[in-house]
C-alpha cells in the first residue's frame, strides 16, 4: 500500500516540487487566516463608523470616507502578505536581496508578473502565490461589497425611517 501511495504522490508532487508545496501552502493559509481577520475588523470598524457619522454629515461624503479607509486598509494587507512571501523568498536564497524579493512578490500575487524570475529550483512557489493572490483578491472584493452592501442598506433604513416619521406627523 505504501508503494502505491509513493508512486500516486510522486505523480502529483514530484520530489523537486515538493518544497515548494511545504513552504507554499501554510504561506497561503497564514496570509488567507491574516487578510480575513483583518478585512472583518476593518469592516465593523468601517461599518459603524458609518452608522455613527452619516446624520451628523452629509451621508455620501461619509460613505466615500468610509470605503476610501477600508480600500486604503486592504491594500496594505495585501502589501503585509506579499511581503510574508517576499521574507521567505529571500530567506530561501529564491531572491537576493528583500527589494527584489518583493518586487517579485507583488508581481506574482497581482499576476501581473515582472521581469524578475525566482531561481529555477523555487519557480512553482511563485505560481502557488499567484494562487494565493486570486484568493486574496477575491476576498478582498467579498468585503468590499459586503461594507458597501451595509451601508446602503443602512442609508435605506434610514431614509425610510425618516419618511415614515414625516408622514406620521
Amino acid at each position: 500500500m505504501r508503494i502505491e501511495l509513493d508512486a500516486l504522490s510522486s505523480l502529483f508532487m514530484p520530489t523537486v516540487w515538493r518544497a515548494d508545496w511545504e513552504w507554499g501552502l501554510p504561506l497561503i493559509v497564514i496570509t488567507v487566516v491574516i487578510h480575513v481577520l483583518g478585512l472583518r475588523l476593518v469592516n465593523v470598524k468601517g461599518v459603524n463608523l458609518y452608522t455613527r457619522e452619516r446624520d451628523k454629515r452629509h451621508p455620501t461624503i461619509v460613505f466615500a470616507l468610509v470605503i476610501s479607509g477600508v480600500i486604503l486598509f486592504a491594500t496594505a494587507l495585501h502589501g503585509v502578505e506579499a511581503g510574508l512571501w517576499a521574507g521567505c523568498y529571500k530567506f530561501l536564497g529564491a531572491q537576493p536581496d528583500f527589494k527584489s524579493a518583493m518586487l517579485y512578490s507583488l508581481g506574482a500575487m497581482t499576476t501581473y508578473g515582472s521581469g524578475l524570475r525566482l531561481d529555477d529550483r523555487w519557480r512553482l512557489m511563485g505560481a502557488i502565490e499567484a494562487l494565493s493572490g486570486w484568493l486574496l483578491f477575491g476576498l478582498t472584493t467579498a468585503f468590499l461589497y459586503s461594507a458597501i452592501q451595509q451601508c446602503f442598506l443602512m442609508e435605506t433604513r434610514s431614509q425610510s425611517a425618516k419618511s415614515e416619521v414625516a408622514s406620521n406627523v
